[in-house]
């Protein structure tokens, strides 16, 4: 079976010519054009680093309760069998962004043994290229490890990778193609051009602030649609928008901060032209949903495959020819669930090298633990692990503050529950479980905050709990994650920070807003006009989560430091890992003033 396609590109836009007859037996006297037609897009989205159908934190085969599998080696089988059943030359295969990040795999290629440097092939790309993509758009999280990363990417793959909204901070033309357009030619038919527009969400500007700032922006991803899709229209048969976002509206950085966070549906609604938009970012499985277009009055299909390539979205498209040329009349969608497939060996193959060397790193140990520690009960009470992180990070901005206006500043620290299921295990501990406790590739940055605004950033962080009933016994557990405007699915986890440095009660029973009771600093009352060096990380510190006071407050240390690489690193010059070192029960949950958990 033919899987790599030969790309012509020009002007910034990428051409796909397809071989008529390549899998047709009977292509030698092939029949005369017919007036209707059914192509296949095949879409994922949201792969985050996911190349093996494998867990590092566990180095075991992935699992999960749902029996989902992930990795794009299942993915290809699902590509290979649509293929069969369809013939290659009716299917196209896209991917709607954030694949970049996400496991220690695409973490080690991009730090530990960067192919920036090293000028290998980025495994990513390789299980691509394997699979046969046509097309993908950026999410988010390919701009963690800044531009030179991406770029290497680009330069790998074989296919275009798209972002109209996306452009050049000095000229304002797009940094990346805009779209891409393919001619799809099955014998016997007219060709059929696919046309496919790229967008990402805007909020990159603010996350990755520090890869991004004075390179490249992120424009509306609204107005870039209004722009691109009938410049698409005006060339295309089809049109088909890879949306990294999501719908409804919503954005987790406040407001005011940067262009809406989630609007794929807006621009379906508004935008006239579109015929399917793949939707991502918010790792939902939604395989078919429509939107009823507010110009033309006709439906527009969304289909969100299911992240880490636990589904694949397959969407199939009625054409028919109207006065010699191609018209939509039906776009239908639905889920392929990955698990029923088994892991494609060209896949495998294509990333063996890369996967062997990620699970020996993340083998390495480290350091030895006291006893075993958990972050099972970490999104409702204070537990020694998450103490670990605000440890290092409180004892890393401390020292490097040394000698400067702010050495007498007393230095609080943020961290949030990442993982419920993290372990340091009594014994060895490992890069892997350091890795899976702190799951971001996240640095470290430390700003300044008055007392008042600490109280507001942990009022605002107490939205977290439901309210508690006033008597009878509570599992904290079902209080966790409560839903808000902003957060229609719950807030989570890793939106719950906890300070240390301080000590405080979290009053569940109280509105929102007047949660936090009894903050104090060595052993008084915290003042309004108190100042203090906060240690917390950059994409918190940029405004993500839309935690007040944070992303304005003077910055005094941003060395660009992991804090997981810091994290493996005390413990490597520790040799163990002791709570009796670190741990201090500085926070808690209260129902009137009495402990809520025995």
């Amino acid at each position: 079976m033919q899987r790599r396609r030969n790309w012509a590109l020009s002007a910034g836009v990428a051409v796909l010519a397809v071989a008529a007859g390549a899998t047709t037996p009977a292509a030698a006297a092939p029949p005369g054009p017919s007036d209707e037609l059914d192509i296949t897009l095949l879409a994922t989205t949201d792969l985050h680093g996911r190349v093996q159908d494998w867990d590092y934190f566990k180095n075991a085969p992935y699992t999960e309760r749902s029996g989902d599998a992930t990795g794009l080696a299942r993915v290809g089988s699902v590509v290979d069998q649509v293929r069969a059943e369809e013939g290659d030359e009716r299917v196209l295969v896209v991917d709607n962004g954030d694949f970049l990040q996400g496991t220690p795999l695409s973490y080690y290629y991009a730090r530990q043994e960067p192919v920036t440097e090293t000028g290998a092939e980025h495994p990513m790309a390789a299980a691509y290229d394997a699979i046969g993509y046509d097309a993908q758009v950026v999410g988010n999280h390919e701009f963690n490890y800044g531009l030179d990363l991406l770029q290497a990417y680009t330069d790998d793959v074989d296919h275009p990778v798209l972002g109209a909204n996306v452009l050049d901070a000095a000229t304002g033309e797009p940094y990346l193609p805009p779209y891409t357009l393919q001619k799809v030619q099955v014998p016997g038919h007219k060709p059929v051009t696919v046309g496919i527009l790229g967008l990402t969400t805007p909020g990159s500007a603010i996350w990755d602030r520090a890869n991004v700032e004075g390179r490249v922006e992120f424009q509306d991803m609204v107005t870039a649609a209004e722009h691109w899709v009938p410049i698409v229209d005006r060339q295309a048969d089809v049109v088909v928008v890879l949306s990294h976002a999501g719908v409804g509206g919503t954005s987790s950085y406040g407001p005011d901060a940067a262009p809406t966070e989630n609007p794929t549906d807006v621009i379906a609604r508004t935008v006239p032209g579109i015929d399917a938009m793949v939707v991502g970012h918010t790792h939902l499985d939604k395989p078919s949903q429509t939107v009823r277009n507010e110009v033309t009055g006709e439906d527009v299909v969304l289909t969100q495959p299911y992240r880490w390539g636990a589904t694949v979205s397959r969407v199939d498209v009625a054409l028919a020819k109207t006065r010699g040329q191609w018209d939509v009349t039906g776009v239908t969608a639905e889920a392929l669930r990955t698990k029923d497939h088994p892991e494609d060996p060209e896949v495998l193959a294509a990333t063996a090298q890369a996967h062997e060397t990620t699970v020996r790193y993340v083998n390495q140990v480290v350091a030895t633990s006291a006893q075993a520690l958990s972050a099972a009960t970490s999104p409702w009470a204070d537990t020694p692990i998450l103490d670990f992180v605000q440890d290092v990070q409180t004892d890393t901005v401390d020292a490097a503050l040394e000698g400067t206006e702010y050495a007498d500043l007393p230095v609080l620290s943020i961290a949030a529950p990442f993982s419920r299921t993290a372990t340091f295990p009594a014994g060895d501990v490992t890069v892997r479980d350091i890795a899976g406790l702190y799951v971001f590739d996240n640095t470290l940055e430390a700003v300044t905050l008055t007392g008042a605004q600490v109280r507001q950033y942990l009022e605002y962080s107490a939205r977290y709990y439901e309210p508690a009933p006033a008597t009878g016994a509570v599992d904290p557990a079902t209080l966790t994650n409560a839903v808000v405007p902003e957060a229609p699915n719950g807030i989570p986890d890793y939106n719950y920070d906890q300070l240390s440095g301080v000590t405080y009660d979290v009053d569940v029973t109280r509105p929102v807003g007047s949660r936090i009771v009894g903050l104090s600093y060595d052993g008084q009352p915290v003042a309004d006009d108190a100042r203090f060096v906060v240690a917390v990380n950059n994409y918190r510190r940029s405004g993500g989560g839309g935690f007040p006071g944070i992303s304005t407050a003077p910055v005094v240390y941003n060395e660009q430091q992991e804090i997981r690489q810091l994290l493996i690193e005390r413990a490597q010059s520790t040799g163990v890992i002791d709570p009796a070192d670190f741990a201090v029960e500085n926070w808690r949950l209260v129902r009137d003033g009495q402990p809520l958990l025995p």
